[in-house]
């Protein structure tokens, strides 16, 4: 008889994990959801070519496009599973972790200037903790701790500090950033057009930073965060004139009530040039609510964010405005997405992976003749302007300002990086306005960098570029060798024979190779991920 139940047990244990080995991997559920959609059959395109394919995870994951070599490479692959390969190749990359500095300092920071935290340490900071790849929570809960006080820390401080901690700004954005909710609108009163956003949820969000304020060491002009052990938050309503009082709380969680007082209150008294530590940090609570698995609007606006990342948007647009008179378009999809990263400890890099994986993202922008619903359900590519980075890293890349190996260290890396930094700080400059999220927008600022700056003209000059290059070859091959290069695809035979039309009728060879260069580096195919 014992034998007996040993084996129905261990037969019952089997058959679970039998079971739970059989669920299908993300992407798949992923799919099943996206398919399942009413309007999906009607505006299905077909999976994206392979050279499609290869420049958007390259874009996509590493911020750059690829190079000729990489996609005579990747096309002459014969493997069934090399998107797999490319995907993982792309993610276990340096290039990952510089993608993923940008794209969480546009997050995060939305590019403003370095105040108090110089930009390259900021960077720095998010590029090595995406290359080791740190889990989101524990990167948000040291965002929202440090103080600045700490050498080796410091730089994660610049989300309070380069705002100033001043009270309005970073209560909006706290909600904004992470919670996906934009509670501006009820800081005088409870929303007027939105049910679910209170001017409680408002003021329970300022009273974790109310206490916190800005220290000035005396010696060093450095700014750091000191914290009161007191003061609470009071507010009324304009529209009733009732006065409430709250303590910290996160939307409708429980308030996080201060423990009993202690005798003395401080680790550190605030003095005179004394930057003041309390026993019982209201900001420090901040970090640990905020990440708390209760708090689902955490993980659910990081997978809303990561999804529209590599998806060209929300499943919840805006970004910042999930409540429930603006539904999600799957909800069930960004329910299976928070709870996977939640299981999977907030693994960026598994996600983007998942997602990649999918025939969402592998679909093809060619747009059915017929007006759909396809962008809407996820039955289409979406066309996603190149960020700021993406188009000055490519744009290297394409002339040849920067190859594909980078030095990993030494005189050579430095004035790489200094090179680097440079160019993509100048695109930034006319591409990217601080404190507004990433978008196309042409300007007459950004027509002239491009006609008439010194740095794309410089890169076209470059002795071992792309055009130089170019000129060496016999005019057959320079079609195809363009194309590679700048639009990461063969050419079509039309295009093909009009590039050596215009060189048969131009004079100057070199100067003919430059201008069809440029013109291919500013064209709407170019600035565009498809």
């Amino acid at each position: 008889m014992l034998r007996y139940r040993s084996f129905w047990s261990l037969f019952v244990v089997a058959v679970l994990v039998r079971g739970a080995q059989a669920a299908p991997p993300l992407h798949e559920q992923i799919d099943r959801l996206i398919e399942s959609h009413p309007a999906f059959e009607h505006s299905a395109a077909e999976l994206a070519d392979d050279a499609t394919f290869l420049r958007r995870a390259f874009l996509d994951l590493s911020g750059v496009i690829p190079s000729a070599a990489q996609v005579r490479s990747f096309l002459a692959d014969p493997a069934a599973e090399k998107r797999v390969g490319l995907v993982d190749a792309l993610l276990n990359s340096p290039q990952y972790a510089r993608r993923m500095q940008y794209v969480f300092d546009e997050m995060l920071m939305e590019r403003r200037s370095g105040k108090h935290i110089p930009t390259e340490e900021w960077h720095a900071y998010l590029h090595q903790s995406f290359l080791e790849n740190r889990p989101w929570d524990e990167l948000v809960r040291e965002v929202l701790s440090a103080d600045g006080s700490d050498l080796p820390t410091r730089p994660a401080a610049k989300f309070l500090l380069d705002r100033e901690l001043q009270a309005d700004l970073v209560t909006r954005d706290l909600g904004r950033i992470f919670l996906g909710r934009d509670l501006q609108c009820a800081q005088c009163h409870d929303h007027p057009t939105v049910d679910d956003y209170l001017q409680r949820h408002y003021f329970g969000l300022s009273a974790f930073v109310t206490r916190s304020y800005m220290f000035k060491d005396a010696e060093t002009g450095v700014y750091s965060i000191g914290e009161k052990a007191e003061g609470d938050v009071e507010f009324t309503s304009v529209f009733t004139g009732e006065t409430s009082r709250t303590a910290p709380r996160l939307l409708d969680l429980p308030p996080r009530a201060d423990p009993p007082a202690e005798e003395e209150p401080y680790l550190v008294k605030r003095a005179k040039n004394v930057r003041a530590v309390p026993v019982y940090s209201r900001r420090l609570q901040l970090a640990i609510a905020m990440t708390d698995v209760a708090n689902v609007a955490f993980r659910r606006n990081i997978a809303n964010r990561l999804w529209a990342m590599m998806m060209g948007r929300g499943l919840v647009e805006p970004l910042d405005m999930m409540h429930e008179g603006n539904p999600p378009t799957h909800p069930q999809l960004l329910d299976l997405l928070s709870d996977a990263l939640l299981e999977h400890d907030f693994d960026v890099r598994y996600l983007l992976r998942e997602l990649a994986l999918t025939r969402a993202y592998q679909r093809s922008s060619d747009r059915p003749t017929e007006p759909t619903d396809g962008e809407q359900v996820y039955a289409v590519g979406l066309l996603k302007p190149l960020s700021p980075e993406q188009l000055a890293w490519s744009m290297m890349r394409a002339t040849g300002a920067v190859g594909e190996q980078v030095p990993e260290c030494g005189a050579a890396r430095a004035e790489l990086d200094l090179t680097t930094q440079t160019a993509v700080e100048a695109f930034v400059q006319v591409f990217g306005a601080a404190g507004q999220s990433t978008g196309y927008d042409a300007a007459a600022e950004q027509a002239l960098f491009l006609r008439n700056g010194t740095l794309l003209q410089s890169w076209l000059a470059i002795d071992e570029g792309l055009v130089a290059n170019l000129s060496t070859l016999c005019e057959e091959r320079v079609p195809e060798e363009l194309y590679l290069s700048v639009f990461s695809r063969q050419p079509s035979d039309e295009e093909a024979q009009r590039v050596l039309d215009f060189l048969t009728s131009q004079e100057d060879r070199r100067t003919a190779l430059q201008q069809l260069v440029w013109a291919s580096l500013v064209s709407t195919e170019f600035r565009f991920n498809h």
